[in-house]
């Protein structure tokens, strides 16, 4: 019986181990949490949407419906010449390697300063914490914005997405509390034009967006630095603000960047279209981890983590048993988002034949949510899974 060593319990991790317990392979997942966090709805912890315990999944409830081996642990180093994955606790070996690790973040002077809606699961509670604080004194100074990597020529490792929908739901949850006009937000960014990816249709409508939710924009100017209660730019420019969030760029996860695993100048694991990693035909890269390709506006997004954990455990399976038949994952590349508001969102698209932006005013958020709903039921087989979904 071949065995897989999975790293990691995000979302492509947990999509991989289950896909290759489906094909009967022994397969081991090691996380270094006990729950897979579903970051695209965590925007509603801080404004009380949704509690931090529903934003999670408890691994061992998947181990037990999946029957794939758990093991809480932190990885610290891959050899792959020697087939030994290092931990905190022990070693292990494996026929075959799914990386599922995510990322690391670009590092900024002053980062403290910040809280990330991207980060530690943790920080979206304190987000709330720190907000609710500002609420109870009727007034305050909100800035939240996003970074690249000046390494990532893609910019495929932006998380901008959770930047703009944090800012429209605290812009929603401060006028239901009736203090809006008290508030002054602001969306900070290095880039001229942060969103430019999801398509020309996205992008034009987004200033739309921050009028309507009253927000101010400071963009294509360099960050220097992240002071307590500024944002200091280039120009000694400075934007002051009692909250400041901010999702740095994506940078190649430590473990990976130590592994002599080949890599993108930016720090991801360098793939074929089969998602093996170059060289090392036992070994697959998904997710963030992976250095994706495709066309120029292709980013990390938790639907594309999951079709390559898809594709992925499919080429492994075709290689086992000798077939010679192999699926790629990037004629799938694309960029689907519901990008909500809390009082409603908007559907975005983008493949390479189209793009498309469509509003959907209240209906959107419920339709945001009730994906929240199914993904982690379908995952628990509490709901039939949706091919494709």
């Amino acid at each position: 019986m071949q065995h897989f060593l999975v790293l990691g319990g995000g979302i492509s991790g947990v999509e991989a181990a289950i896909k290759l317990r489906k094909k009967g392979y022994q397969v081991t997942l090691i996380s270094n949490r006990d729950y897979l966090f579903v970051y695209p709805i965590s925007i509603w912890i801080p404004v009380k949407g949704i509690s931090f315990d529903n934003s999670k999944i408890d691994l061992r409830k998947l181990q037990k419906k999946h029957g794939f081996e758990l093991l809480i642990d932190s990885v610290q180093k891959i050899d792959a010449e020697q087939k030994i994955v290092t931990t905190k606790n022990g070693e292990y070996t494996y026929d075959y390697l799914f990386i599922a690790l995510g990322m690391g973040k670009v590092s900024s002077n002053g980062l403290e300063n910040t809280l990330s809606i991207c980060g530690n699961p943790e920080q979206a509670v304190s987000i709330g914490e720190e907000l609710d604080k500002l609420v109870g004194q009727g007034k305050g100074k909100i800035a939240v914005g996003f970074g690249g990597n000046p390494k990532d020529a893609k910019g495929s490792a932006v998380r901008g997405g959770p930047a703009f929908e944090l800012l429209f739901n605290i812009s929603t949850y401060l006028r239901k509390k009736g203090v809006l006009d008290n508030f002054e937000l602001n969306f900070f960014a290095p880039m001229a034009e942060p969103g430019k990816k999801m398509g020309k249709k996205a992008l034009n409508s987004l200033g739309k967006f921050f009028k309507h939710y009253k927000i101010n924009q400071y963009v294509g100017k360099k960050i220097i630095e992240f002071n307590k209660g500024e944002v200091l730019f280039e120009n000694n420019e400075k934007l002051e603000s009692d909250l400041i969030v901010y999702i740095s760029g994506g940078d190649g996860h430590p473990v990976i960047k130590a592994s002599g695993l080949p890599l993108s100048e930016a720090g991801f694991i360098r793939t074929l279209p089969t998602c093996q990693v170059e060289g090392f035909p036992e070994i697959y890269a998904i997710g963030d981890s992976a250095d994706i390709i495709g066309p120029p506006w292709a980013a990390k997004q938790g639907h594309m983590a999951e079709i390559m954990a898809d594709v992925a455990a499919y080429n492994a399976h075709q290689q086992i048993i000798g077939s010679g038949k192999t699926k790629s994952y990037v004629d799938k590349v694309s960029i689907i988002c519901i990008m909500d508001s809390g009082d409603g969102a908007a559907l975005i698209s983008r493949t390479t034949k189209k793009e498309s932006m469509i509003m959907l005013p209240i209906v959107g958020h419920w339709l945001k949510k009730t994906w929240g709903f199914y993904y982690k039921n379908s995952k628990l087989n509490r709901i039939p899974r949706i091919p494709g979904m």
